[in-house]
Parts: C-alpha cells; structure tokens; sequence
C-alpha cells in the first residue's frame, strides 16, 4: 500500500521576504551581554591595556543604557579590580 499524496502544478504564494527578515536581531540586553562576553574574553587572553579599555567602556555603556544587570556589572567590576599578570612571549607557566 502506498500513500498519495495530492501535488499541484500550479503556482503556489509565496512571501518575500522583508527588508530585514534574514538577519536575526537579538534583543539588545542580549547583544550587550554578548558584546560584553567578547570582550572580557578578550581581556583574559590578551591582558592588554587596549583589551581591559574596551572591556570597561562597553560594560559603563551597557550599565548607562539598563541592559547589564547589576550583577553582571558587578562581575566585571570585580575581574577588572584584581591585576593580572602579563606575561612574556615565549614563556609559559609550569
């Protein structure tokens, strides 16, 4: 026994798609935790003066718009106010 399934020719509707219907846009709390994430990882790996500036002054925005939570500042808040030590190129830890 097989199953029919009924099929047209003809032609079907369709949508089009809109002037921004293939890019995703997350909420904007989500895209500042995002964007904030980005940068604390960057800020772990490369201790650079330029990685921790950007760090803090996406963290201040996110806090000055309301879309990072108090916690999360205050996570940020805490790892920038411990020093990290740079390290040397070509010297790894034991």
């Amino acid at each position: 026994m097989q199953a029919q399934h009924p099929s047209s020719g003809g032609s079907k509707a369709i949508t089009p798609p809109g002037p921004r219907s293939s890019t995703f846009m997350p909420p904007r709390p989500l895209l500042a935790t995002a964007m904030i994430g980005a940068a604390l990882i960057g800020y772990l790996v490369h201790k650079t003066p330029d990685a921790r500036q950007r760090l803090e002054s996406l963290a201040e925005m996110a806090q000055t718009l309301g879309d990072l939570s108090d916690r999360d500042a205050d996570v940020v808040a805490r790892l920038l106010a411990k020093p990290i030590a740079v390290q040397q190129k070509g010297v790894s830890p034991c």
